[in-house]
């Protein structure tokens, strides 16, 4: 799909957070939250987002472990939405596998579906599925090379040192789109920025603390590995994926959202050893015109979005709005509103500029 230099995509991603609500303390059912999620895509496609992705976990606290499969049972309800993983961990999954299914729902959502191949900044599933982190690094570049080969040849050869090596060996259903897009997603890692860039396939960053400004080094360092293997830089797909909430005002957005961002913040931070509580004055920081949270009303957001786009140069913009303890109502009115509030406003601009 040809993109202009100043046009951007916006849309959804989610991890399908089913965690106890702060005030209540009772979790989401997972099968309510799976649920919940097809109805959240097939509106974002009414109100014309461009994507929406679902992040793959193994935890009790989401419910999202087989993003295919739920992406699939909204692919016949909508007609223009492009489907995407955000992520799918790459380092323990078979990508003869991972290649069929999002190959599948390819031909279901006629040549809508996308792949977005991370480390994944949980491990839960390296173990799940047998294989140890101390191979972390090798399995993510040996699995990559064989989704590529597999995406690029119906017909493949293939030998690696952690999956039994493909000899000639056809690999189906082959994608409606070829080739079947695949983004490499990072948290800001520099070796996996080259990387995306050598291969020249776009990357997807996730903001979700600083300054979003603070990316444009590795922004460049992208674009000039890219220009070093060959690749138009100008064609170059750059990502961003950050948390945020939209709301009919800026006071609203922030209060549904700040207690069960901070109830998620302080969980992840009790597993990850870090020593400084979440408190709204993080939260009110990180709302601000150069943070992180894209929270507010639709205006608010449609400049913060439009400010990441001049920093970065951005072409896709993935807005986080779920973490589960928000009412569902709340959460599709935020979609609702970054549909048919903020994408026109950031369309508008950017149409201006291109003028």
């Amino acid at each position: 799909m040809k993109r202009m230099a100043q046009t951007m995509e916006i849309g959804i991603s989610t991890f399908l957070e089913a965690t106890a609500s702060p005030v209540a303390g009772k979790s989401k059912n997972h099968a309510e939250r799976l649920r919940e999620a097809v109805e959240e895509i097939v509106l974002a496609d009414q109100v014309g987002l461009d994507v929406y992705g679902i992040g793959e976990h193994h935890r009790p606290d989401y419910a999202g472990s087989a993003p295919a499969v739920i992406l699939a049972a909204a692919a016949a309800q909508t007609k223009n939405i492009r489907l995407t993983s955000s992520v799918t961990v790459l380092s323990s999954d078979d990508p003869v596998r991972v290649y069929q299914q999002f190959a599948t729902l390819d031909g279901l959502s006629n040549g809508r579906a996308e792949i977005m191949a991370g480390r994944g900044s949980f491990t839960e599933s390296f173990p799940l599925f047998g294989y140890s982190l101390e191979d972390y690094e090798q399995l993510f570049d040996e699995k990559l090379e064989l989704l590529l080969a597999i995406r690029n040849s119906e017909k493949v050869n293939w030998r690696g040192g952690h999956r039994p090596a493909i000899t000639n060996t056809g690999i189906y259903p082959r994608s409606v789109q070829e080739p079947l897009p695949v983004w490499i997603a990072t948290g800001g890692n520099t070796q996996s920025t080259i990387r995306a860039g050598l291969m020249g396939l776009p990357v997807a960053y996730a903001i979700i603390g600083g300054m979003p400004e603070s990316f444009a080094p590795l922004v460049e360092l992208y674009k000039k590995a890219a220009a070093q293997a060959g690749h138009d830089v100008s064609k170059l797909q750059i990502a961003t994926h950050s948390h945020g909430f939209v709301a009919d005002t800026k006071g609203a957005a922030g209060d549904l959202l700040f207690d069960p961002y901070q109830a998620q913040m302080t969980k992840i931070g009790r597993e990850r050893g870090w020593n400084s509580a979440f408190t709204r004055q993080n939260f009110d920081a990180a709302c601000d015109p150069r943070g992180a949270l894209y929270v507010g009303d639709p205006e608010y957001v449609a400049e913060k979005i439009l400010l990441l786009h001049r920093n970065l140069g951005v072409t896709r913009f993935f807005h986080h709005v779920d973490v589960s303890a928000i009412p569902h109502r709340e959460v599709l009115r935020s979609i609702e509103l970054l549909g048919t509030k903020v994408a026109p406003i950031v369309r508008r601009e950017l149409a201006k500029q291109n003028g």
